[in-house]
């Protein structure tokens, strides 16, 4: 028997990364919030390396944070490793990375949830959403409870009909042995929500006093380091080792003797796995030239002995992942804790989504994260956070917001999912950004602070404290720009010590900051009247004007592309009308229903000639309305 459970304004379905964002936006933006997971020890679980960041994904995490969300912050709690990758390339690629105590960030963020106004946190499964004349009207619980809402976010992570393949082994299962969400799947399906099969897979954990370390390399972490979050205070700590060990000839050996019995290769597994993070089997099929592979093996938190072993995702079978794992330098003796395993999933197409994240067809349905056909963390909280701000602002009957290819990395995802869709599970990467000098996770504040105060989630104290932040950038670049050195004793003993040319005649100090040689800290011997600026805001200084040239040409890009986005398309046309178009090009005009020529034209299928046919149509229309 079902019972009527009370009126809520937002409902998110799962509180896995993407879920915690969006039910803490929803209720920090006054909406009345419910969360709900089949399992609260699952929420925020890391059921994958548990770790934050990395390359591009530290962008995302740092967006976040600027956006007002809560995963920067989070991490920056309950870090016990933390390193800036690519530091030997250019700031538009440097990324941080922090290793987390798993059961910490879980507990951490869950006592978020718990203490947090206008939400309320559930466990129950949720097997009905219910929807009147086209919209979210209610939604019901596996024991009968029935809330009404005036909208929902589903994000379910690999939930959705999960199933569990280790070799021949197979289990209807979520992550870590957590049930399914079968009714939900179901749901969708009657809502007419087109479902794909998608696959992911995570490796085994071992036991660190079966490990021996001596025959590994020693990754260290790094030490005054700015933290992922604005508002953290930058902290030394004592810090994890990670190590790094490589698989070898022999591992090879026993991975291809035993292809036949891996799921994947059998054909037992319908769904399609990332690219960019395949299992072990498919790198020593797919890179078979290759003598060796890296495997990191990292702590998963301080309070266990478990070592997760990234680079070892598998399905085969667990005696043979053991026989494959001992032949590791240092691994040799190693004892399974949790044997490896690869999971499928429901996910729906992203491109029946709107750019806020709601759904096309029904007004108040919103997904966000795996769900979406998304991977990693860090990509399904940036969603989770668009789509509770989204939600929270349509029951305002406010404007969506809408992060475009220029203003975040958070605009480039959800812009390639939802324009061209996936048939795999997307992972951000740098190279996907156009941008990514202006795009850099130095100055993610600097583009998304003035957006995260605007829809309430970024206090008065925090923005002022912002703007004092930019006004100290902005004044400093024009101090150095302004103040000129003379080709003194001191100056020339400076430059002659750093390698670089003498002066013969005065130069500014930005000039000399120009300098690849040359740093603003170097300056400090000669620049008398510099002010006290922080670590973040010297960083922020220096990039402005040693990459000065790079960034003018890349905002010469962005002018066109706005120019480009402008041009907006109405979404009541029929592509199918248009004379000229080409008939794929109709078919995925129809689909996608593009915001504006900039969208239509990164849709695939759609060439520049069609390009040139909708501009025709455009100006036809405005003609005709004249």
């Amino acid at each position: 028997m079902s019972y009527y459970a009370g009126e809520y304004d937002v409902a998110v379905i799962g509180a896995g990364h993407a879920g915690c964002e969006a039910a803490l936006a929803a209720a920090r933006m006054g909406m009345k919030t419910l969360i709900f997971s089949i399992s609260l020890e699952a929420v925020a679980n890391m059921p994958c390396n548990p770790h934050i960041g990395g390359s591009s994904k530290g962008h995302l995490v740092r967006e976040i944070d600027a956006l007002g969300g809560e995963m920067g912050k989070n991490i920056d709690k309950t870090m016990i490793q933390i390193k800036m990758l690519n530091t030997s390339k250019g700031p538009a690629v440097h990324s941080l990375r922090a290793q987390a105590d798993r059961k910490r960030y879980q507990m951490e963020m869950k006592h978020t949830l718990e203490r947090q106004q206008n939400l309320e946190i559930k466990q129950a499964e949720i097997v009905d959403i219910k929807v009147k004349e086209g919209k979210i009207d209610s939604i019901e619980t596996a024991v009968g409870a029935i809330y009404k809402v005036k909208s929902v976010i589903v994000s379910t992570g690999t939930y959705l009909r999960g199933k569990i393949f280790i070799g021949e082994y197979s289990k209807e299962s979520g992550p870590d042995g957590v049930f399914p969400a079968n009714k939900l799947s179901e749901c969708l399906q009657r809502l007419g929500i087109e479902l794909i099969r998608l696959k992911t897979g995570t490796p085994a954990r071992i036991n660190k006093k079966s490990i021996d370390f001596s025959k590994m390399e020693v990754q260290e972490g790094e030490n005054d380091i700015c933290p992922f979050s604005f508002t953290s205070e930058q902290k030394n700590f004592e810090q994890e080792k990670c190590y790094l060990t490589y698989t070898n000839e022999k591992t090879h050996e026993i991975i291809r003797a035993n292809l036949h019995r891996s799921p994947l290769y059998a054909g037992m597994i319908e769904g399609i796995g990332p690219r960019y993070c395949p299992s072990i089997e498919d790198k020593v099929v797919r890179f078979s030239d290759k003598p060796r592979h890296q495997i990191f093996v990292e702590p998963i938190g301080l309070d266990t002995d478990e070592m997760y072993i990234q680079g070892m995702s598998s399905s085969l079978p667990e005696d043979v992942q053991i026989a494959m794992y001992r032949t590791l330098p240092g691994l040799e003796h190693c004892e399974f804790t949790r044997p490896a395993y690869a999971i499928e999933y429901d996910s729906i197409d992203p491109s029946k989504l709107k750019l806020s994240l709601e759904y096309k067809d029904i007004d108040g349905l919103f997904f966000a994260g795996q769900t979406n056909g998304t991977s990693g963390y860090e990509e399904a909280a940036c969603q989770g956070l668009i789509a509770g701000i989204n939600s929270s602002l349509k029951i305002k009957g406010k404007d969506p917001i809408i992060l475009d290819r220029t203003q975040g990395y958070i605009g480039v995802l959800i812009d390639d999912i939802v324009t061209k869709g996936t048939n795999e599970p997307y992972r951000m990467m740098t190279s996907r950004a156009e941008y990514r000098l202006l795009l850099r996770q130095d100055n993610a504040d600097l583009r998304l602070t003035e957006i995260g105060h605007k829809v309430g989630l970024i206090s008065d104290e925090r923005y002022q404290k912002f703007l004092n932040k930019k006004e100290n950038i902005e004044k400093e670049v024009k101090r150095l720009k302004e103040t000129i050195v003379k080709p003194s004793e001191k100056v020339n003993s400076l430059l002659e010590e750093k390698g670089t040319a003498k002066l013969q005649t005065g130069s500014t100090l930005s000039d000399l900051l120009k300098r690849t040689e040359i740093t603003y800290k170097d300056l400090e011997i000669i620049d008398e009247k510099r002010p006290d600026l922080s670590k973040q805001e010297t960083e922020e200084v220096e990039i402005q004007i040693k990459y000065e040239g790079y960034i003018k040409i890349e905002e010469e890009q962005v002018a066109k592309f706005k120019k480009m986005e402008s041009k907006l398309l109405p979404q009541d046309i029929d592509y199918t009308e248009i004379k000229g178009l080409r008939l794929e090009a109709r078919q995925k005009l129809n689909k996608i229903k593009p915001l504006s020529i900039g969208q239509a034209s990164r849709i695939s299928g759609v060439s520049p000639a069609d390009i040139n046919v909708l501009l025709i149509y455009l100006q036809l229309q405005k003609k005709n309305k004249k």
